[in-house]
């Protein structure tokens, strides 16, 4: 009796040639009935085991995933939600739109915790849980990834050569979360072991005190597991391997000049150009990208107007790039050392029919002499064309001792962060600021009019002093009397810039938070995101005026400290904050049901994943208790059988991550199942078997399911 599992695994009994001359009475069939349930429905339990990433082609989703954000959602989620996506699209070739009637799709509730199935269940409506404290991007980077087909990097079948699971730590009933499981059903893709995983836990998940339940086997990753951040390379490597992405959705281009072709540009007409240089006489002594950290490496492009004639002008010219139409952004580098009147422009040529070489439109002009370190810029674009971008740097009349250096140019199909805070010598910061004391950052204005400010303890709080914190406020500012309050629906978005050249291959770290106007502060006497003249205290600026600044709102965990030393969120001992405020009231909006979806009476169709787990155990129900019609002790199997695999397959299906902890049934209760099953089919085995000896069986029969 063989039958195949979805997973592609084979289970085969040893006894395969059975009779059905050996069933000549009504008990003999129901006995042969009876084995025959419990073998195959031991055998399907059995061989679906979760592993890093699911295999086989049914479970894959389209690139572009269909999702509907359900009214229970929290709006900062669904915020938050929004914005994994557009990391989605910049780092893969997956994308998400909006439902509009496909049979599968994903609806995101609000649950009790952070959870979603494994992969494409093919089951119509998919769901996945952000619930209460889980609107964190990496987070949600991570419940999708499950969807996507990923199980937790701790499941990989060779787990147990990369870190130690201390058993003994681990809460009472959460021992299956630490399971491993064979390479027979487990596929890395042909990845490493990534401890740096977004799909790791961290060293204290599901821990009984202070004690950790994972240690790395190499200790400095100690620290490294269980990061929240963001996607890691290895995370990319496999997620674009299983989908075939070959290119991203939103990215277009990204160039840090190490090669001697600089990235397909080309030099304007004139005797001014811009050269390749890995250092230049009164700055930059490096490169942005590495810093000088590597040896044979290390190169920008420099324009430098000491030597230049006033009027000069030299042109670096981007090849032809195909952003999406709509909002882009171009990140870059840029390093002043020339003359006060020395001038750096920021061009894109777009395709023109009536002109062969194209229009020309300015976006940025930046003067003002040396600033004596590498600023970041960003400048938002919206073209509908193909485009060349363009930098031209520009000889003033007053005496240069410099010029201009160029390095690290990203362009997207995205918006820009709104603002940058500039944190120069932080390593120094952190040496002399004690825990408990804030720094803030400037006064910023959102598209919408609001003044904000964020406060930053780079030490972090008194009761937290090895994380950063970090905190949104709103101010007062010059629009207050004509703005609504207390504010409502505007979400800030605060980011952390790693530094990495290429924007795919950033981790930044994220937090937001949204103005809620219903919010009412700790005594419940005011508005908590009222007018901050009316709530806020009153605080004198460094010029001696003074503002006022509202209560605030963030995290006293932002980052610890040992992340903030890894990746590229210091360099060169400068670490950059992106800031935006952005009004999200229309997602307080249901989103629209597709018309296909709605009965004549209003409702919502009622979609498979409603009616059972999400293994499809409804339709194997159905099928096992036709079967079990023929005997009352089948019955019972089944009962047992199904009421195994319904907790199984919830406690393995829907990941309960460390965000929230949910607790699952004790563990005894699945050694009782399963030696319950294992039981009944060696008793029923055996009696097959012994009846069938006891015959003379002649005639064999192959049976299907």
């Amino acid at each position: 009796i063989s039958s195949t599992s979805d997973s592609g695994v084979m289970c085969q009994s040893s006894h395969n040639l059975i009779t059905i001359d050996a069933f000549t009475a009504e008990t003999d069939l129901m006995l042969f009935v009876l084995y025959h349930l419990v073998f195959h429905t031991w055998c399907f339990l059995h061989s679906r085991q979760p592993f890093n990433s699911i295999i086989g082609e049914k479970y894959r989703w389209p690139t572009t995933i269909p999702y509907y954000l359900e009214d229970s959602l929290e709006l900062n989620a669904k915020g938050v939600i929004l914005k994994t996506f557009d990391q989605y699209r910049l780092k893969t070739c997956i994308d998400f739109t909006p439902w509009t009637g496909e049979k599968n799709y994903i609806s995101v509730y609000k649950g009790s915790g952070c959870s979603s199935s494994v992969g494409n269940r093919q089951v119509g409506k998919q769901k996945l849980s952000i619930g209460k404290n889980c609107d964190r991007l990496g987070t949600v980077e991570h419940e999708f990834m499950h969807a996507l087909g990923f199980w937790h990097e701790q499941s990989r079948a060779d787990r147990d050569d990369y870190v130690k699971i201390i058993w003994d730590h681990i809460k009472p009933g959460q021992e299956h979360n630490f399971k491993t499981y064979g390479d027979t059903v487990s596929s890395a893709l042909g990845v490493p072991y990534d401890y740096g995983s977004v799909m790791h836990y961290s060293k204290m998940s599901f821990n009984i005190g202070s004690e950790p339940t994972i240690i790395t086997r190499i200790p400095r990753f100690m620290d490294v597991i269980g990061q929240r951040m963001g996607f890691s390379a290895n995370d990319l490597t496999k997620l674009n391997h299983l989908y075939n992405c070959s290119k991203s959705s939103t990215f277009v281009d990204s160039c840090n000049f190490e090669e001697e072709d600089i990235c397909g540009m080309i030099q304007g007409t004139g005797k001014a150009e811009w050269e390749q240089r890995s250092s230049v006489s009164g700055g930059p002594e490096t490169d942005f990208t590495t810093m000088g950290q590597c040896k044979g490496k290390g190169y920008f492009m420099h324009f430098r107007t000491a030597s230049a004639d006033p009027g000069d002008r030299a042109f670096l010219e981007s090849r032809w790039l195909y952003p999406k139409p709509g909002a882009q952004c171009l990140q870059f580098f840029l390093h002043n050392t020339g003359a006060a009147d020395d001038v750096f422009n920021m061009w894109v040529r777009e395709d023109d029919k009536a002109s062969p070489s194209g229009k020309l439109k300015l976006f940025k002009s930046i003067s003002g002499g040396a600033m004596g370190s590498w600023e970041l810029h960003n400048v938002n674009l919206n073209m509908t064309e193909k485009v060349r971008v363009v930098f031209e740097g520009v000889r003033g009349k007053s005496p240069s001792k410099g010029g201009f250096s160029l390095d690290d140019i990203n362009l997207s199909s995205t918006k820009c962060p709104q603002h940058i805070w500039h944190i120069r010598n932080i390593t120094g910061l952190m040496a002399t600021t004690p825990a408990g004391k804030k720094l803030y950052s400037p006064r910023f204005l959102s598209p919408a009019g609001y003044s904000f400010q964020v406060g930053m303890y780079p030490n972090g709080q008194s009761n937290n002093p090895g994380y950063m914190a970090l905190y949104f406020h709103l101010t007062s500012g010059p629009n207050d009397h004509s703005l609504k309050w207390p504010c409502p629906w505007q979400q800030a978005t605060m980011v952390l810039m790693d530094q990495q050249s290429d924007i795919r291959q950033q981790m930044n770290m994220h937090r937001m938070i949204t103005t809620e106007p219903d919010k009412m502060s700790s005594d419940g006497t005011e508005y908590y995101w009222d007018d901050p003249r009316k709530v806020g205290s009153k605080v004198t600026a460094s010029d001696g005026s003074y503002y006022y600044r509202g209560p605030g709102s963030g995290t006293s965990t932002f980052i610890t400290h040992s992340r903030l030393r890894s990746r590229n969120f210091i360099k060169g001992d400068d670490a950059f904050f992106l800031f935006s405020l952005e009004d999200i009231s229309n997602l307080l909006v249901s989103q629209p049901v597709p018309p296909s979806a709605v009965h004549d009476d209003g409702s919502l169709v009622k979609a498979a994943a409603d009616q059972g787990a999400p293994y499809g155990a409804a339709s194997n129900l159905t099928a096992v208790t036709a079967m079990a019609a023929f005997v009352a002790a089948a019955m019972l199997v089944v009962a047992i059988l199904i009421a195994g695999n319904a907790w199984r397959t919830r406690r393995r299906n829907q990941e309960k991550d460390d965000v929230v902890i949910i607790q699952g049934m004790p563990g005894f209760m699945e050694v009782s199942v399963s030696q319950a099953i294992k039981s009944i089919h060696k008793i029923a085995f055996k009696l097959v078997i012994t009846y069938c000896a006891s015959l003379k069986v002649q005639q064999t029969v192959t049976l299907i399911e």
